[in-house]
């Protein structure tokens, strides 16, 4: 029987520790939450066939959205995967930074937009959402139709899923938490217990 792509990629993840889970010892993220989990998806770069796998998935996965005529990039992490999904399509690509940049043109996007494109946004991890859907605002801005948003993993913060409603903006990723934790379970990497609690701390997002 063959994996599911979410668990396959969960399995993935695990394995080259781009995602690793700690409940007894939690992480600290940039924002000061302390999480049990640590995800950092840049890592399926230095691995050929996990970047291959999720290449595909993303290929697999971008033709929910409908015909594209573009794909766009979150800075920083979601400009790698973009631009392997754009290549893989045959399609333009650019990217979205955080912040308009201080020197030079000021640009706010890199690559070239006209603006009547058909975009799908790409991204390697959503937590709340926010860089995602900023990246999203700033397209509609410049006056692209944005299809929605692609994403290798996801917390499945209530809050996220929220905000993607509250724009009526789609929301598709390769694999997703509650994948993560029945795959860590299965393996061993985590126990009973430690999966209830995980379950449990997602919870307050």
């Amino acid at each position: 029987m063959s994996l599911s792509l979410e668990a396959d990629i969960a399995g993935k993840l695990l394995q080259i520790k781009a995602i690793k889970l700690s409940p007894q010892n939690p992480f600290t993220w940039a924002s000061g939450i302390q999480s049990p989990i640590y995800c950092d998806n840049r890592k399926t770069l230095s691995y050929p066939l996990v970047r291959n796998a999720v290449k595909a998935g993303l290929v697999e996965k971008s033709a929910l959205f409908g015909k594209l005529t573009m794909v766009v990039g979150v800075a920083t992490a979601g400009i790698a995967h973009g631009a392997l999904l754009a290549d893989a399509l045959g399609l333009p690509f650019a990217y979205v930074r955080s912040k308009a940049k201080g020197h030079g043109l000021q640009n706010l996007v890199e690559g070239e937009v006209r603006g009547n494109e058909r975009v799908l946004v790409v991204e390697d991890l959503i937590s709340t959402g926010g860089s995602s859907l900023k990246a999203v605002e700033v397209l509609e801005s410049l006056g692209c139709n944005v299809a929605g948003v692609l994403a290798i993993f996801t917390y499945g913060f209530q809050r996220s899923v929220d905000a993607f409603e509250e724009v009526d903006c789609k929301l598709e990723t390769l694999s997703n938490y509650d994948a993560l934790l029945k795959e860590a379970l299965e393996i061993g990497y985590i126990s009973k217990e430690e999966a209830a609690d995980l379950t449990e701390w997602r919870k307050n997002f």
